[in-house]
């Protein structure tokens, strides 16, 4: 869901869950999920769907944008095999604040029920099936719903909240568990499904599928019906939908970018010079793209993520086009989830760190393929190193959230995400790739996808799949090696991983700029950084944030002023400065970060923001979000009213 830790909100969340309730939970479930789950029984804790006795096989979505009350509504066909012989009376539905006005069983009205609320797990519904039905039969269960001003999968833009204010804009955002906020669903990474999408809106459609050619049709008034067809099947969470007046260009030979009017020129300038030397990269160390289309679509800066790997169209944040090209890895990055994540799915948010571990390692062996250097590899991965550092550090060495595996019984995978499943995940992979070596393990990454797609997995079956490859005669060699793997106090240690030696080639000028910093008597210029990347801009200052001894006023506003970094039109860089500024004290500062705060909405720049500015200016950082609260996404909402303590004023 949430991209790589470049591009989503990094750090703690707040969880009512305590500690020691999460520990006994995840005590029992580190102990009896191996059994259950070879045993072919519910493996997701984060879904009160029956999907051990149905699985969704097709999914049709015939809805129609209604910006006037914004809310999508419509009719929705779940075909559903049954996976035992006549023994489940009934199915039972993710739904979560949903109006539902009818169900049907292939057109014949049948009993049905939505029961009390389950925290974040939603509202059941239950479907009678009074006669069972054969194992392998196919049900089709027809539901009327309405989405209701509660939805958490949806953002509503009024036209002023555009950049050129002629029209409304919708889009949606499902991942971790938003789909059954749109409809009934199994709303579980453990069930994919192929999607037929009938879209009826006045304006653009795009969706997580193949546009039907010839498919769009005229509507009612100046409505049309856009038709998408998604062939692969792909978990709930990466149904997608937006809306509004977009349009589109090319940018690679199977890829275009969609966003408004006003974006399109410099979007295009901003992607297509690398969109095919990303896709090349990564079908020569995987195999052949298999989704026909790639596209992106760049969303209004209220988007909570960097990006988000909706099949055929990316989800994008607005900051990755900063005109200079600094911020484009967002798209190596979701384009490595259409390997890992949407072909080969973590079967449960306790296992979210194959989706992204193994995106991150994909995406830094792009980044090195494209670059011609394998230190581009560690470059990344330093930046990483330290996000993961100030992660586990907010939520503390030992705490369960930093696990690969976590259980999620009674936990709201909201509250779960972090960096930790992004960078200790990678770092897993990559020292798997280390210990085989370079030449065996590209011989296994295609085995792995191979093996896995169109399915779901957990880390055990990741494991099982690992040790059975490299079983084989050929491998003989590495075999004491492999017995080394210490595959429990990866799954389940808390805490930092061990630390790789880095190349750090490409940062060592910056640690150089970073310690002229503390002297006191160092007169910086522009020409320190002449020729340096953005990246790299970005590790000197967070080289500098880490000072014991912060920089004075004086010489915060001097780094501010040197590099351009006031001025600076890109977001990561602005964003990094202001840090630096509020652990300064620079009270002139404050107010830029404010009016920060209501240009971008993207989580990873929002929530730390927020906790640094409330540290420092407690009464203008919730004046800020009083003022900006409708402009964020409601799960970036949600999540910084937790930050600042004043969730229960909106409760």
């Amino acid at each position: 869901m949430w991209g790589s830790l470049f591009r989503r909100q990094a750090g703690k969340t707040a969880s009512s869950t305590t500690t020691s309730s999460i520990a006994t939970a995840h005590l029992q479930h580190r102990f009896v999920s191996r059994l259950t789950y070879t045993n072919g029984a519910m493996r997701d804790p984060n879904t009160l769907s029956n999907y051990d006795a149905w699985r969704t096989r097709h999914t049709t979505t015939n809805l129609k944008v209604d910006f006037n009350s914004k809310s999508l509504r419509g009719k929705v066909i779940l075909e559903l095999e049954s996976q035992t012989d006549k023994s489940s009376k009934e199915i039972i539905l993710d739904s979560s604040y949903l109006d539902v006005s009818a169900i049907k069983l292939s057109g014949e009205s049948t009993k049905w029920e939505i029961k009390d609320r389950q925290g974040a797990n939603g509202s059941p519904v239950h479907i009678a099936i009074p006669n069972g039905a054969p194992k392998g039969d196919v049900i089709k269960v027809e539901i009327d719903v309405a989405t209701t001003d509660k939805c958490t999968a949806l953002q509503w833009l009024t036209p002023a909240q555009t950049s050129n204010k002629k029209a409304p804009f919708m889009f949606s955002q499902c991942q971790a568990i938003h789909a059954r906020s749109l409809f009934p669903c199994q709303d579980t990474p453990d069930v994919k499904s192929t999607y037929t999408f009938n879209i009826t809106s006045p304006h653009v459609v795009v969706a997580s599928g193949v546009p039907v050619k010839g498919g769009e049709t005229e509507g009612e008034g100046d409505e049309k019906v856009y038709k998408f067809e998604q062939k692969v099947p792909i978990p709930s969470y990466l149904y997608a939908l937006a809306s509004g007046d977009i349009e589109s260009a090319p940018i690679g030979r199977i890829s275009s970018v969609a966003t408004g009017p006003n974006e399109l020129k410099a979007s295009q300038w901003e992607l297509e010079g690398d969109m095919d030397k990303f896709l090349d990269a990564a079908e020569k160390i995987v195999f052949p793209y298999k989704w026909g289309e790639y596209n992106v679509l760049v969303l209004p800066p209220s988007f909570p993520y960097g990006g988000m790997e909706n099949p055929i169209f990316t989800f994008a944040t607005p900051t990755i086009i900063s005109g200079d090209k600094q911020n484009i890895d967002v798209i190596a990055h979701e384009l490595a989830h259409s390997w890992s994540g949407n072909l080969v799915t973590s079967c449960s948010w306790e296992h979210f760190w194959l989706n992204e571990g193994w995106t991150m390692y994909l995406e830094r062996r792009i980044q090195a393929s494209i670059h011609g250097s394998e230190a581009h590899i560690d470059f990344s991965a330093i930046r990483g190193w330290k996000a993961l550092e100030e992660s586990i550090e907010e939520f503390g060495k030992d705490h369960e959230f930093t696990k690969l595996c976590i259980s999620h019984k009674g936990i709201d995978p909201d509250d779960a995400f972090s960096t930790v499943p992004y960078e200790k995940g990678f770092h897993f992979i990559y020292y798997l790739d280390k210990l085989v070596g370079r030449e065996n393990f590209d011989k296994f990454i295609p085995h792995y996808f191979s093996k896995w797609a169109n399915k779901s997995l957990d880390s055990f079956e990741f494991k099982d799949t690992f040790l059975g490859f490299f079983s084989a005669p050929e491998y003989a060699s590495l075999k004491d090696k492999i017995a080394e793997i210490d595959w429990e106090g990866r799954f389940y240690s808390t805490g930092l991983p061990p630390k790789p030696e880095f190349d750090t080639s490409l940062v060592d000028e910056c640690y150089k700029l970073a310690e002229k910093w503390k002297q006191k008597d160092f007169q910086p210029s522009p020409s320190d950084v002449k020729g340096w990347t953005g990246n790299q801009i970005l590790v000197l200052l967070n080289e500098v944030q880490d000072f014991e001894e912060p920089l004075s006023v004086e010489r915060s506003q001097s780094l501010g002023e040197t590099y351009g970094l006031t001025d600076s039109k890109n977001a990561e860089l602005k964003s990094a400065y202001y840090h630096i500024a509020m652990k300064a004290q620079d009270a002139s500062s404050y107010q830029g970060v404010a009016d920060l705060l209501g240009e971008v909405g993207r989580m990873k720049f929002v929530r730390p923001l927020y906790r640094s500015l409330n540290k420092v200016a407690r009464d203008l950082a919730l004046e800020t979000f009083e003022k900006y609260k409708d402009f964020y996404h409601p799960i970036c909402r949600q999540l910084v009213e937790k930050d600042l303590g004043v969730a229960s004023k909106s409760a």
